[in-house]
């Protein structure tokens, strides 16, 4: 099955009777469409005593089939086991071929002749090997060559089911939550194996369904448990598998028993589900078992564990009995129309803007925080930018805050949101700026005669965005009124020893800029470093000796 799909579908181990259920996969060869179907082994005993739910997964998959192909080892010889799949196999008129595996080399393909006992005089043969790579080609256009003749709608319908679903639904929680039984609700059939056994589900299987209208894929995982309760890989492939289908979906629905308290397994899920910032709906099914809880106890309950997920909704359904299953579709459409909306960039800057005006950000490492601007990047998920001064200025509780306040403003209520921070340095043609600047203002080069007042001074944007402080600096101080002094000493580029030499010449700059306006002065500071302090001190003396109004930016 994975050797012809090219992909990982179906759990492949040493240990027989890991296939259970119906894994299927659209094919597409020479502008003919086919699904293939892999199912169980035929005669194996189930370890979990499901062997007439197998079974009767293997007979649905012969009675749907056009095509069966009946795969041999070559390597082995006929066995009881192949016989008895022969003997099934000679009272359905369908068409088959024999397909001899493990010849791995053309010494083998001599030996494939003595399968053909198994078939039927008109059954053809073909010898291959998935792990040689071989005759895989052929194999293909002898499968095209014994499929029934294409009718008008095989491409139309081909074409239908190939293309993107309206969304893609991952259902996953731990052991016997009800996660098959809520997909044979949605196939109205019974597409996978339901029974009382944990771990009854080994594959992530994709389900198509209908509804009003519209397409769907609803992805079935295997129940999960702690790590170290896993008894073999085939439970580790179950649960790569099922962190995979989270990444694949649109939605995920992280099922959870009503019955049962949330454990260990629940919360490794919803921390899998929470880093990928996937849209995510809690689901609480057999809620008819349910008689002495409420809704709303049990929401408080849920958000106690998860409180970091309290945008999360909650849909409470029986998937036994279908109630409010149609409903809980319609909940996922919705939060998945969510993730893709955009927002403008002026709303958006509004809203941050109010938010940091009602919370300004905590002084950090001696400096103020400041956001610059906002942008929305991207949607599924919606991802926001906010370029500031330093994004390491801002801890992860201002960044809570934000995000609250993000989702309250915005019509992003039930979803997640990214939120990056991304420093005004991060911009090539501004670190280069940077970098000239520290250069003039390094000890050995600094000359008065190098400095230049015109490129020192703030810029109109810069104005603009210093509403951080609460109001914006006004028209009057963008026209020249007041100097600004841009002060960008780095401390790498300053050695402690020479602490004197540094005073000596912030002392030669602040003296330049009195003369361009002896009343007033402006101070942005970035990155101080050791030299903060005396320089403050000199700037304290010189106000108290002049009288001169000063204002301070960065580091108090």
């Amino acid at each position: 099955m994975n050797w012809l799909a090219h992909k990982r579908i179906s759990v492949v181990d040493p240990m027989a009777g890991v296939t259970r259920d119906r894994v299927t996969y659209l094919m597409h060869v020479s502008d003919r469409y086919f699904e293939l179907i892999d199912t169980g082994g035929v005669g194996i005993v189930d370890v979990g005593e499901l062997s007439d739910e197998v079974d009767t997964q293997i007979r649905i998959a012969m009675e749907q089939a056009d095509l069966i192909l009946f795969v041999v080892e070559g390597a082995s010889g006929v066995t009881a086991l192949d016989q008895e799949v022969s003997r099934r196999l000679r009272r359905i008129d369908t068409p088959k071929i024999i397909v001899v595996n493990k010849c791995d080399s053309p010494k083998l393909d001599r030996e494939a002749p003595a399968y053909h006992a198994l078939g039927d005089s008109h059954t053809e043969l073909m010898a291959v090997s998935v792990k040689g790579n071989r005759n895989q080609e052929e194999l293909l256009q002898l499968v095209l060559r014994h499929l029934p003749p294409p009718d008008d709608l095989e491409a139309e319908q081909g074409e239908d089911l190939d293309e993107i679903p309206e969304l893609k639904l991952a259902i996953v929680g731990r052991r016997n939550v009800g996660k098959s039984t809520f997909i044979n609700q949605l196939a109205e059939t019974d597409r996978v194996i339901v029974s009382e056994i944990p771990g009854t589900t080994r594959d992530s299987i994709d389900v198509r369904f209908q509804m009003d209208g519209k397409s769907f894929i609803a992805i079935d995982t295997p129940g999960v448990r702690k790590r170290k309760s896993l008894a073999n890989d085939v439970e580790w492939y179950g649960l790569a598998r099922a962190k995979r289908s989270i990444r694949r979906a649109n939605v995920v629905l992280m099922f959870l028993d009503c019955m049962e308290t949330i454990s260990r397994v629940d919360k490794q899920l919803v921390s899998e589900i929470h880093q990928e910032c996937k849209p995510c709906i809690f689901v609480t099914n057999k809620w008819d078992l349910s008689t002495n809880r409420s809704t709303e106890d049990w929401s408080d309950y849920v958000f106690k564990h998860f409180a970091h997920m309290r945008h999360v909704p909650i849909a409470i359904i029986t998937a036994q009995t279908g109630k409010n299953v149609k409903k809980l579709i319609n909940l996922a459409q919705s939060i998945y129309k969510q993730s893709l909306l955009r927002v403008s960039t002026g709303l958006l800057n509004r809203v941050v803007r109010a938010a940091v005006k009602n919370w300004s950000p905590p002084l950090r490492m001696n400096r103020i925080p400041r956001i610059l601007f906002a942008v929305q990047v991207a949607s599924e998920p919606p991802t926001i930018v906010l370029k500031c001064n330093a994004k390491e200025l801002f801890d992860e509780d201002y960044k809570r805050y934000l995000l609250g306040v993000l989702r309250e403003q915005l019509p992003f209520k039930e979803v997640p949101i990214k939120l990056y921070f991304r420093s005004k340095d991060s911009d090539p043609d501004q670190a280069a700026r940077e970098e000239a600047k520290s250069q003039r203002m390094d000890v050995g080069d600094f000359d008065d005669d190098d400095f230049d007042p015109d490129e020192e001074t703030m810029t109109e944007a810069d104005f603009d965005t210093e509403w951080y402080s609460g109001q914006p600096i006004t028209s009057d101080a963008r026209q020249g009124r007041r100097m600004a002094f841009d002060l960008t000493l780095q401390r790498e580029s300053i050695p402690t020893s020479e602490d004197q030499r540094c005073r000596q010449h912030f002392l030669r700059a602040f003296r330049y800029s009195i003369a361009q306006e002896p009343n007033r002065l402006l101070v942005k500071c970035w990155s101080m470093g050791h030299v903060l302090l005396p320089s403050l001190a000199m700037l304290t003396a010189c106000r108290v000796r002049t009288s001169m109004s000063l204002t301070a930016t960065g580091p108090r």
